[in-house]
């Protein structure tokens, strides 16, 4: 296990570098951390956020993107997608965990970073994406599913906000209704 603060997984853990300028202009690392985890779901899944922007395009002028994220953090309500912005999330999905169907409105890239994973749709389509692959979601009704019987893995997600979806005639947004507790529905 890794040392960084609330990892549940055996995977190792992860820092994250913020660069800058200094006076002269030159690139710096302005901060360096461990990532913080929070588990869900009895601990068959963890989260930590790498970073998040509020606006699109991101004003990086007087570091505006870092104290607005530092805001965003310390309030402690952001969702799964951030308004008008986007999320850089990883997240664990322990061994055999149950996968939750959900909808975010919100174009997502999911990268498989270590192990595999399953992608179910709500149509019953499922594949099984390995290290290195990428699954495109926009804003569908998906859910993820370890099938290790041993091994955990990990994916990173960017998130960014979409437009309101209407297929048929009907508003498809944001869905958790499946989640099974609402601390993961209401505080990720």
């Amino acid at each position: 296990m890794s040392s960084n603060p609330g990892q549940i997984s055996t995977l190792g853990g992860i820092t994250r570098y913020i660069t800058g300028h200094d006076t002269a202009g030159k690139a710096i690392v302005q901060t360096e951390n461990p990532a913080e985890w929070k588990a869900y779901e009895n601990k068959s899944m963890a989260f930590t956020v790498g970073y998040t922007t509020s606006q699109f395009p991101a004003d990086l002028n007087n570091d505006a993107d870092l104290k607005k994220h530092e805001e965003v953090i310390e309030a402690g309500q952001l969702g799964l997608v951030n308004p008008n912005g986007t999320v850089c999330r990883f997240v664990d999905f322990a061994p055999k965990g149950a996968p939750l169907m959900h909808r975010t409105q919100s174009l997502d890239y999911g990268i498989v970073l270590e192990g595999e994973i399953e992608m179910l749709l709500d149509s019953g389509e499922k594949r099984l994406l390995k290290k290195g692959d990428i699954a495109v979601q926009r804003a569908t009704m998906h859910a993820w599913h370890n099938p290790s019987e041993t091994e955990w893995t990990r994916m990173l997600f960017v998130l960014q906000e979409c437009k309101p979806l209407v297929v048929g005639g009907q508003d498809l947004g944001e869905d958790l209704t499946q989640a099974h507790t609402s601390e993961f529905a209401s505080n990720r």
